[in-house]
């Protein structure tokens, strides 16, 4: 089950960076769990850490603006590379919930969809304002509502953006695709039951 999404507002980590790849996002040699738990803690590991284990303080996720962020606003063609779904499972566990870029990656959206991260795609000039109204206010509150699928803040109307329809209702739901067959079971019951 994907975790439900509706609506949420909160500040958001700024990582202006075009074609983060999904060895960026999750380094290759972190894939060797099942489970998603505790991979935040290697979420852009190679450039979190130094070569000692250490934080980088200049790097953006480590900044103290960042804790508590839900949301990340990202360079064009977020989550290119390999289709590796440990990507939204490290960017979930570090506490997102959603990602704000000018474009993604197919494949990392799909994952996304599937493991309640919301990819919210922005035309480049929005992009543009929000992060600008960011780096004026590192707190500045950002509402991404999915049920209207748009995104605002303040001093900004709404804008739209578009989720696929299956994958919206199950975030909606808090569903995947085997609880939405798992709901129309007295349907296929009743079929069944009709058929010689």
């Amino acid at each position: 089950m994907a975790p439900q999404f509706t609506r949420m507002t909160s500040h958001a980590a700024l990582l202006l960076v075009g074609d983060i790849d999904t060895d960026q996002i999750i380094p290759a040699r972190f894939l060797k769990v099942t489970s998603k738990e505790g991979l935040g803690a290697n979420l852009f590991s190679n450039w979190r850490y130094d070569a000692g284990g250490a934080p980088r303080p200049e790097f953006s996720l480590n900044r103290p603006d960042a804790a508590g962020a839900k949301i990340l606003i990202a360079g064009p063609n977020f989550g290119c590379g390999s289709s590796r779904e440990h990507a939204p499972w490290a960017l979930v566990d570090w506490g997102l919930r959603a990602v704000i870029a000018p474009s993604f990656a197919d494949i990392f959206r799909n994952n996304a969809l599937k493991n309640g991260l919301v990819p919210v795609e922005l035309e480049r000039a929005a992009h543009t304002r929000l992060v600008a109204a960011c780096e004026v206010d590192p707190r500045l509150p950002i509402t991404v509502d999915l049920e209207r699928e748009i995104v605002e803040w303040p001093g900004q109307a709404p804008l739209g953006f578009s989720v696929e329809r299956f994958a919206r209702r199950c975030l909606l739901e808090g569903t995947d695709e085997l609880g939405i067959l798992l709901s129309l079971a007295p349907e296929i019951a009743a079929y069944e039951a009709a058929r010689p």
